[in-house]
């Protein structure tokens, strides 16, 4: 990632985008420094008005309507990882996660799309990247996942 972020540019393609793509790999059970940092600079100025209006909340109901202030109604997003651990450590009771989907793991971000009123597409996800990888399968399924949804 670049270091210097064009904000009003990203802020225009996200208005002008009906689908937003975010592949990220998933470094310590989130996304990367570089992601978040163009979350925090990015999604931060969209609070004005290009994303959403504020949090929603009114000063005659400043407890009703936390996160209902989005104003990408309709843009939907796909969260696209990438993780070193291996697919059957999820949705597995015994197993690390403890029965948790990547989507659990991954709720914090779904939950920031929510509030600029984003719909989500299926997420994807490449596992085992580092020790087992299995690029050539992985495409194929990105490409499946990709034709499922258009």
């Amino acid at each position: 990632m670049q270091d210097n972020i064009d904000v009003e540019k990203e802020l225009e393609n996200h208005q002008w985008a009906d689908y937003v793509f975010l592949q990220t790999p998933v470094n310590w059970m989130g996304v990367t420094w570089s992601f978040k940092k163009y979350m925090d600079e990015v999604y931060t100025a969209g609070m004005g008005g290009a994303l959403c209006l504020g949090d929603g909340r009114h000063e005659q109901a400043p407890k009703a309507n936390y996160g209902k202030g989005g104003t990408m109604t309709g843009t939907k997003y796909m969260l696209s990882l990438t993780f070193n651990a291996p697919e059957e450590s999820f949705n597995d009771t015994n197993d690390f996660f403890e029965g948790k989907s990547l989507d659990d793991l991954m709720f914090p971000m779904h939950m920031n799309f929510k509030f600029f009123d984003m719909q989500p597409m299926a997420t994807f996800a490449c596992f085992d990247v580092m020790k087992n990888a299995d690029i050539e399968n992985d495409l194929k399924r990105f490409a499946a996942h990709l034709n499922a949804h258009f």
